[in-house]
């Protein structure tokens, strides 16, 4: 059997945009994606701190050393610039690898959205 689990996530980042007119997803700075192990185009999980909204849309890469973080699409209307989010991917594993798997969990600097 095969469980769910979180395998990464970016820690409380700043919400930079929210563009409406977009096809969808949530556009992040390369250094954020790679940081957290995330792959372009992969499912993730949106939580807002702010308002509790909990959301899934995809990834894609955004221009580099910016910090960007824009909700595009319906998920624009979710999140509003300012607002501070958590990004939570998920994979499925056996049960027993599970039990000892370590997650990647990155904490930037909710200001800037930068890496230590």
């Amino acid at each position: 059997m095969l469980i769910e689990v979180m395998r990464a996530k970016l820690h409380r980042i700043t919400v930079t945009e929210a563009d409406l007119n977009y096809i969808g997803s949530i556009t992040l700075d390369p250094a954020l994606i790679e940081a957290a192990g995330l792959v372009e185009g992969e499912k993730v999980q949106i939580v807002n701190c702010n308002n509790g909204e909990r959301i899934e849309t995809y990834v894609i890469c955004g221009e580099a050393n910016t910090g960007a973080v824009c909700l595009n699409g319906p998920a624009a209307r979710r999140c509003a610039p300012g607002d501070i989010i958590i990004v939570i991917a998920y994979g499925s594993m056996p049960i027993e690898e599970a039990r000892t798997f370590k997650p990647t969990v990155v904490f930037p600097d909710t200001a800037t959205n930068t890496l230590g």
